[in-house]
């Protein structure tokens, strides 16, 4: 991307866009990380178990509601 060409209003959403991106890659991290951790007690093998693919599908879902929730919070406290 040339970036010379871009004006500022365009570098702030093309910023905003790359600030979101990170985020994003960041809580997926996380919910990996601890949902990986939590759910897979054992070596895994070439698939997942019913009850390590229903922890991590619970997990999964409970890490994005509870992240949604606290970024709510955030946003009625401003």
């Amino acid at each position: 991307m040339d970036f010379s060409q871009l004006n500022s209003s365009e570098m702030q959403q093309f910023y905003s866009q790359e600030q979101q991106m990170a985020m994003v890659n960041e809580m997926v991290a996380k919910l990996t990380s601890a949902c990986w951790d939590k759910c897979i007690t054992g070596t895994p093998g070439s698939k997942f178990s019913s009850s390590e693919s229903t922890c991590l599908s619970n997990c999964a879902h409970r890490y994005l509601e509870m992240s949604i929730l606290i970024m709510k919070k955030f946003q009625s406290m401003q």
